[in-house]
């Protein structure tokens, strides 16, 4: 077994691998670009080195460097992880030069896999199924266009070097296709620098169902049982469970072999996993079944597949780099129970999940347990950058059939708290609790179907929300630690009325709380409610409103409030007249950035006339593509904008001014 090793990655994955070595006595190295020089997987490594600035091309895509380190370092093998070089045939390739061990498959498997082209004709050759489609050489517009219409809409154009969506694009009908492509190409030439797509006939009602398989250096492979990821957005994983709900024991043996048949076709190493797409148009049963891919190296979503069979997927790999047979045989794998995993992301599922930058102010959830484990690289206080992926943890749970593994998860979103960033957590509790995904009654399709009720913002804004940010509020100078000059004179034990407001999606919200002698009379939207505060913990919250009790917890910075209550998140601002900068709102042609990022494409001339709705520029934060809309008709004008700009957020990108004839 190694005695060191680097770990060429950063977040959570980074800190999962660590927690192993350290469990088997191995010594770990990180590597850090500039941006993450205070990092939790900095924190807990046994050495630590900068290698580069905050974009990735400099730092974690730097293979040369990170070999010169790991000979530096004196470790004797590097784990890669997953994204960045994990799956890059040419750094395996210069580690084995290097005399430095890959943990992962060799350099000739990475490369066979690594185009979605080459993989499906080598499945084809292993007697895997494949999704009908085009995957030649051929990628001039018009032929591929031809090809589109041969293979029939709705379809999937694919970058070949792809993965995580990127490069990926829906295309429903021929008139789609033309832009769909431009824009297919052009990230996947930012991502993977190959521009190369594939067609596949989009299976309009699938599950995504994956099998983790596992083999070692002398020709010994297993599967450790499947995967459902069918919840996606932007055909990024987004919820996984382990088994797959409803596949018959049949189904699982056949899927199961067939991955294992796959991986020993190409004669593979180590872990990886086999993603196959399902036909589900006439149910579950005896459904065909696809290949789609296959990933090279340890999937984001592993921990659930680690639950239900108790094995340590990370461990398995150190040991077959370091040369050691399969731990057990395919009859000793054994499924128990139903785990579940979702992804905690920094974004905005009310604004078209986009991603979120800042502070964590505030990050709690319920301490780990047998039923739940939480992997992440970012603690309280950590930043959220713009180079890398939004995801700010995993929460996993196990329970001994999926109902009560759906339980679990229910009470861990509860009991879960993040402040400084807006993120999806309420977006996963509503899906938790959707009845049709209660029952396993969903495909790939379930969150663009069901998308208004899983982000929906309030209409209203509920009262135990407003009632708690108010009794937050006002805390500090009912116990004394602050006193303000409230414009009403209110003074400590006066029953005086305090008026308070607050703002949210641009709706204000006006409270009044009345001191009363047992509690608080507390009005919203000119109803009174009789308010009792039974219990404060720091942020937590237990209180009765005329009578029901509610619990909370509300995390203030500054006049910013989020509040936590019964699954729903609410971001709250506490406006203070003469504090408060007013904004001028008379510039409504000025468009400014969502987020900072880089400026991929300008798809219009300067001066030119838009109409409103029309896609005006591409701005590209981590690592999507987002399109910049003109908000109304008139004359562009992008004053010093340029391609591969940086841009800031809230810096003006561009304003439309009234065009003539718009009277």
């Amino acid at each position: 077994m190694f005695e060191k090793i680097l770990i060429a990655n950063r977040g959570e994955i980074a800190c999962r691998i660590i927690k192993t070595a350290r469990k088997k006595g191995i010594k770990t190295v990180a590597v850090y670009s500039r941006a993450d020089a205070s990092a939790r997987h900095v924190r807990l490594a046994d050495e630590a080195y900068e290698i580069g600035a905050a974009e990735a091309a400099d730092s974690y895509l730097n293979g040369s460097k990170i070999i010169a380190i790991a000979r530096k370092s004196g470790a004797s093998a590097i784990h890669p992880g997953y994204g960045f070089l994990s799956e890059n045939e040419e750094f395996a390739k210069a580690c084995e030069e290097a005399e430095i061990r890959f943990i992962g498959p060799t350099a000739d498997a990475i490369s066979l896999m690594g185009l979605k082209d080459q993989a499906k004709k080598a499945m084809e050759e292993a007697g895997v199924p494949v999704v009908p489609g085009y995957d030649g050489d051929d990628q001039d517009a018009v032929f591929l266009s031809d090809k589109a219409d041969e293979i029939g809409y709705p379809l999937l154009i694919k970058a070949v070097a792809g993965g995580g969506g990127k490069g990926m694009r829906l295309v429903e009908n021929r008139s789609q296709f033309s832009s769909a492509l431009s824009s297919a190409k052009r990230e996947a030439k930012a991502a993977f620098g190959n521009d190369r797509v594939l067609l596949e006939k989009y299976i309009r009602r699938a599950r995504h169902i994956e099998v983790q398989i596992f083999a070692d250096m002398v020709g010994n492979a297993v599967y450790l049982h499947e995967r459902d990821c069918s919840l996606q957005r932007r055909h990024q994983k987004i919820i996984e469970e382990a088994p797959a709900p409803d596949l018959s024991d049949d189904m699982r043996f056949e899927i199961g072999e067939t991955a294992t048949r796959a991986a020993k076709a190409i004669k593979y190493r180590g872990a990886g996993t086999i993603e196959f797409i399902v036909d589900v148009e006439n149910g579950l049963k005896d459904a065909p079944f696809y290949f789609m891919e296959m990933n090279t190296r340890l999937q984001v979503e592993h921990p659930v597949t680690e639950m239900i069979t108790g094995l340590d997927l990370v461990e398995w790999q150190l040991r077959v780099a370091a040369g050691e047979r399969l731990p057990l045989k395919q009859d000793d794998i054994k499924l128990n129970g139903h785990a579940f995993e979702a992804r905690l992301y920094a974004e905005d599922p009310g604004n078209n999940f986009l991603p979120q930058t800042g502070t964590l102010h505030h990050f709690t959830c319920p301490a780990p347990d047998l039923n739940f484990r939480l992997d992440s690289g970012i603690d309280q206080g950590d930043e959220i950058s713009i180079y890398y992926d939004p995801m700010i943890a995993k929460l996993v749970v196990w329970g001994q059939n999926r109902s009560e593994a759906l339980r679990h998860m229910r009470q861990v979103i509860k009991n879960t708290a993040i402040a400084g960033v807006k993120t999806n957590l309420e977006f996963l509790y509503h899906v938790f609790m959707n009845k049709a995904f209660s029952v396993a009654d969903f495909d790939t399709g379930f969150i663009e179907k069901h998308r208004a009720e899983l982000t929906r913002r309030f209409d209203e804004m509920p009262v135990p929300v407003l009632v708690l940010a108010a009794l937050s509020e006002l805390m500090p100078h009912m116990e004394g630690k602050d006193v303000w000059d409230w414009s009403d004179g209110w003074q400590l034990n006066h029953s005086l009325k305090v008026n308070l407001t607050f703002t949210a999606n641009n709706k204000s919200h006006e409270v009044g709380v009345t001191y009363l002698k047992d509690g608080f009379e507390i009005s919203v939207s000119d109803r009174p409610y009789k308010v009792k505060l039974l219990k404060k913990e720091q942020d937590d919250f237990s209180i009765l409103i005329d009578g029901r009790k509610i619990s909370g917890k509300v995390i203030m910075q500054k006049q910013d409030f989020t509040v936590f209550c019964d699954g729903k998140v609410a971001y709250l601002h506490h406006y203070i007249p003469g504090a408060d900068k007013q904004n001028d709102q008379a510039t409504s042609g000025t468009v400014v950035t969502p987020m900072p990022g880089k400026v991929s494409n300008i798809l219009v001339a300067d001066g030119a006339d838009v109409e409103e709705g029309e896609p005006l520029v591409i701005l590209e934060a981590m690592k999507m593509e987002h399109t910049i809309k003109a908000p109304r008709k008139g004359i562009v004008c992008f004053n010093d904008l340029t391609l591969e700009m940086q841009v800031s957020d809230g810096e003006v990108l561009f304003r439309i001014a009234e065009s003539d004839d718009d009277g």
